[in-house]
């Protein structure tokens, strides 16, 4: 069976949820025998390479403009797909997601992954809120098959387009690789359980701007804050937040990835997700994976994961977070031990590899 993969800017090593979520994933796909080609937007690609894992890799250009480049590279993607004469062309997220119903009238079959509502986040106009609510319907209505990956999300299809057969398939975690040298953050500036760890992109809805504004106002000297990450293309709000972080002694590493991540992940104190807009975070799945104590938004995404009610804060109420972190703070270093079965990427890969079959079944 030959599948193209689209909606993603690229594997390996490129920032994003859905461009973690491909990289885990479609590698596992291709062991089982299936023939996976994943087109990339060339103006992330970080190499020249053809193959990842197995995954065979296409390059194409596409404007890198927030507003266009979505839409025309998977307009190019279907295009490609159609003369690879794949056997399924699979989407991700709810912006490439508007050029679902040419692929169809193209011949396609095609699966959409929903990650999340996209048009909630607020660094869209009023435009691109509109242009990403219509790819949501175009998804979800002319898809063969649509995935979602949180109960919320498969909900919000249900309610909004009655479509009632979309499969809940969740966001993934890998197993975690432990690091017990230390040297690397130290040279940040940090020991082990000596700091609190976040990380994203440097975007409004992952309010890291009120978790370092917080954090800052604790003043206190037995925890430094590091975050990990950065915008896709910088812009005002990004270049304001890492101001705000230099001014407060925040660490910042930029974005990493490999035994650098696995060192923070290793020896934090805990995690903190402060965001205003989840699809089911990757990032919290790895930092649960660690065992790290965990303070998250009382968003629906993150309440999915079922941590203690203790874990949670209210969503922009600085005085709340200002609480929890404290606590993590003033408590003896400890580790939590969180249930991942749910989370295997193994197991990710069967459910999805399960679509792709009774779609010829």
């Amino acid at each position: 069976m030959k599948i193209a993969v689209t909606g993603t800017r690229g594997i390996p090593d490129i920032l994003g949820g859905v461009e973690t979520h491909c990289e885990e994933l479609f590698p596992l796909i291709a062991a089982k025998g299936y023939d996976v080609t994943l087109v990339r937007r060339s103006a992330y690609a970080r190499d020249s390479r053809n193959e990842y894992k197995g995954v065979k890799l296409i390059d194409l250009y596409a404007p890198k403009s927030k507003s266009f480049e979505a839409f025309t590279h998977t307009f190019a993607a279907v295009l490609k797909a159609r003369r690879l004469n794949v056997d399924i062309l699979h989407v991700h997220a709810i912006g490439p997601a508007l050029v679902i119903p040419i692929a169809r009238m193209l011949g396609l079959k095609v699966v959409f992954t929903h990650h999340g509502q996209d048009y909630n986040r607020e660094k869209w106009g009023r435009t691109a809120k509109t242009a990403l609510k219509l790819g949501e319907r175009m998804g979800c209505m002319f898809a063969n098959e649509v995935i979602v990956i949180s109960e919320a999300i498969k909900d919000c299809v249900k309610s909004k387009y009655g479509r009632t057969d979309v499969r809940l398939i969740r966001n993934g975690v890998p197993a975690p690789v432990f690091v017990p040298e230390t040297r690397w953050i130290e040279s940040l500036g940090v020991r082990h359980g000596e700091y609190i760890f976040a990380m994203g992109r440097f975007v409004p809805e992952k309010n890291f701007h009120l978790l370092i504004e917080t954090f800052a106002s604790l003043n206190q000297s037995a925890c430094k804050l590091v975050l990990a990450g950065d915008a896709d293309m910088e812009n005002t709000y990004s270049s304001n937040l890492k101001e705000c972080a230099h001014k407060n002694g925040v660490i910042l590493t930029g974005f990493i990835k490999g035994e650098k991540l696995h060192a923070l992940l290793t020896h934090a104190r805990a995690f903190v997700l402060p965001s205003t807009h989840e699809g089911l975070p990757i990032s919290l799945l790895e930092a649960m994976s660690y065992s790290l104590p965990v303070i998250a938004s009382n968003i629906s995404a993150n309440l999915e994961t079922e941590l203690s009610p203790d874990s949670y804060f209210r969503v922009g109420d600085r005085q709340h977070l200002s609480e929890k972190i404290e606590t993590i703070i003033s408590t003896p270093f400890h580790r939590v031990k969180y249930s991942m079965e749910d989370y295997r990427w193994d197991k990710i890969a069967e459910q999805t590899i399960e679509v792709y079959k009774e779609m010829f079944s």
